[in-house]
């Protein structure tokens, strides 16, 4: 077998990294094995994971039972396409997720990514009102701070100053952007926005309860209520991009049941399969579901990924709702929650320390000044962790089977960075 020098060595002149200026970012970290939440790195070094691998290892890594989903499915099925053609545990996993989700939330259609989720989602909204005769209707409102993706379509629904996508501004879709309303005089702008524009709306999209790449930023229930009222009232649909905080990292299974509110459009990615393979699912109630049916073909919806419904994956994620039913997730994210709290409020009393929010298994402190990622970054992984900070905010969204003392050990190495850095001139 070839040493890791070697095939890191000889690949890295050929690979494309994301969100990294290569010329001059800290070279990549070779890994080699992941177990529980740890990561282990071709040097020798174990790694705590913070991050749950971009938030989808809800699970910890190899966990047992959906590895021996997966390799059950390899053995039988491991692709076929979804256009004419079903399959088990595709058809499953649709209805489990219906009965799981709020309302009328029951008809699921899949994707790979998270992105083209939300993707699937305004072309439901958009064809919805044109199928109803009321093709004007196309518009989509989005919040500041808001990140939903980064294919064009969902770009446009980013904060325009955010700064992944600041290059493209004029070359996407003019969308409207709101702030959220989190206050009685942003309630009252929320709505007269909403009146003004109803006519030529098709949707708002909101990330519930925590706007996650857009910098951690979280909002009570009363608010999502308000957003959720606020557009049935003015009859325009609501798609909740559950993508970050479904399956438990809020403290619920879905964000959305805080606030008991039943979005017409739910997107979902990440932990849907507990980290182990691509898949995402854009779930309409029936009434969207319905406007689709007709005589007419082009009153369908035209999309379909060439690995829809991929059966791998949809195992993996049925073995990953088993584990939510079997083993007790919630309550260990309630504890995840407490510990966060209990350890990260130190921060609150550094210089340079805007904020510390929590909701869940997340934890985010946010910072002022000259930040320095690269810088904080290597030396997070010098202290055995894996946490990546990105624009101002420090987080923690590890693993919810993380042991008590790994979580402690994330917890102290963020206190630590974060002097180190209250104390540099």
């Amino acid at each position: 077998m070839p040493e890791a020098r070697d095939w890191l060595t000889d690949g890295l002149p050929n690979i494309w990294l994301p969100y990294a200026q290569m010329a001059t970012a800290a070279p990549p970290l070779a890994v080699v094995a992941t177990q529980g939440a740890r990561i282990r790195l071709a040097d020798g070094r174990e790694l705590i994971d913070g991050i749950s691998s971009w938030w989808t290892a809800c699970h910890g890594y190899n966990h047992p039972h959906i590895r021996a989903a997966v390799e059950a499915q390899l053995a039988t099925l491991p692709h076929v396409m979804f256009a004419g053609l079903v399959h088990e545990p595709a058809l499953k996993l649709a209805r489990r997720l219906a009965a799981l989700l709020p309302g009328d939330l029951e008809r699921v259609f899949f994707t790979e990514s998270g992105s083209v989720a939300v993707e699937v989602a305004l072309k439901m909204a958009i064809q919805y009102w044109r199928n109803k005769g009321r093709p004007e209707r196309k518009r989509i409102v989005h919040f500041r701070h808001a990140y939903h993706g980064d294919t064009f379509a969902t770009m446009a629904l980013c904060d325009p100053e955010e700064g992944m996508h600041t290059l493209f501004a004029g070359a996407m879709p003019d969308q409207i952007m709101a702030e959220l309303p989190d206050t009685p005089l942003m309630r009252a702008a929320f709505d007269r926005l909403l009146a003004t524009h109803a006519e030529r709306l098709a949707a708002v999209i909101v990330e519930p309860l925590v706007q996650g790449a857009g910098g951690m930023k979280m909002h009570d229930a009363a608010t999502l209520a308000f957003i959720a009222e606020a557009c049935a009232q003015h009859g325009v649909l609501l798609i909740a991009d559950e993508i970050m905080t479904g399956f438990g990292r809020t403290g619920r299974l879905f964000a959305c049941e805080e606030a008991e509110i039943v979005p017409d459009i739910v997107c979902l990615s990440k932990a849907l399969t507990g980290g182990t393979l691509p898949l995402a699912a854009t779930v309409a109630r029936r009434h969207v579901f319905e406007a689709f049916l007709a005589d007419d073909p082009a009153a369908a919806l035209m999309h379909g990924p060439t690995y829809m419904a991929n059966p791998l994956a949809c195992a993996a994620a049925n073995a990953s709702l088993d584990l939510f039913e079997s083993e007790p997730r919630l309550a260990q994210v309630a504890g995840i929650e407490a510990q966060l709290r209990e350890q990260l409020a130190p921060c609150r009393e550094l210089a340079g320390v805007a904020d510390v929010r929590i909701k869940g298994a997340i934890g985010a402190v946010e910072l002022a000044g000259e930040i320095g990622l690269d810088a904080l970054r290597r030396r997070f992984a010098e202290l055995g962790v894996w946490v990546r900070p990105f624009g101002n905010v420090v987080y923690l969204m590890p693993p919810f089977v993380i042991a008590a003392d790994e979580l402690a050990t994330l917890t102290a190495a963020v206190r630590r960075v974060l002097a180190e850095r209250a104390q540099q001139p």
